[in-house]
């Protein structure tokens, strides 16, 4: 059964994080998302809607007053960047609190509190597939690598180099398979670059930083990037 959602933020940046999680998750429907409550207010009075992520600092009306004024109220998630509204929120009885920027992870752990115990969620991207290790051959041999030490890879033409905690190899392979096996928290960042999300040092609009590697961000991937890394 379909979970159908809200989402309520005055910042579209957090919006649209929250909405490309949303699509990962295969029973969530997002009916809409607003940058304020009262626009808000006309699809919850005529459309069912299960769940809510309502930001707390907003313009006007702020997220918890908004609470307060609902006479039937749907699950509540709040989204904030400010942990002193916590205890306030849950004496509200909101479903969940989560901390800005929001972890994916973290997200599904909110979500699973809709479900049953015996029935964790699911979603429709490839989040669960990624292996614990992979098999590369190199000078030879094949090596095993464990998926959490790399930092990045690196297309070169028919080759790639993976580069680790530990080192780098050059193995024959296809970067786009390589992206097609690994997700989360893996990010196609450039047309010749995989980068491990968890191993970011820091980043811009145009690079990103691994241990000292700077990595461009090509034009084409620089939205969908920026929201990943938001």
């Amino acid at each position: 059964m379909n979970v159908r959602c809200i989402i309520i933020d005055d910042e579209k940046p957090a919006r649209d994080l929250i909405k490309a999680y949303v699509k990962k998750v295969s029973h969530l429907e997002l009916l809409g998302d607003f940058p304020n409550p009262m626009d808000a207010m006309a699809t919850i009075n005529n459309q069912q809607v299960d769940l809510v992520f309502l930001d707390i600092q907003m313009p006007g009306l702020t997220g918890l007053d908004f609470i307060k004024t609902l006479t039937t109220k749907p699950a509540i998630i709040l989204t904030t960047a400010y942990p002193q509204y916590a205890l306030e929120g849950y004496e509200l009885d909101v479903l969940d609190y989560l901390m800005k920027p929001i972890p994916f992870e973290r997200f599904l752990k909110a979500i699973n509190k809709l479900k049953p115990a015996s029935a964790p969620v699911t979603t429709s991207s490839k989040e669960e597939k990624t292996p614990e290790f992979l098999y590369f051959k190199a000078d030879g041999q094949k090596h095993r690598v464990e998926i959490n030490s790399i930092l990045y890879i690196e297309g070169l033409k028919e080759y790639v180099k993976v580069v680790t905690e530990n080192g780098q190899l050059i193995t024959l392979a296809s970067l786009k398979n390589l992206e097609d096996e690994l997700s989360h928290p893996f990010l196609r960042v450039h047309k010749s670059f995989i980068i491990n999300k968890d191993k970011v040092s820091s980043y811009s609009n145009h690079q990103i930083v691994i241990k000292g590697n700077t990595i461009p961000i090509g034009k084409m991937y620089q939205e969908d990037v920026l929201k990943e890394m938001y």
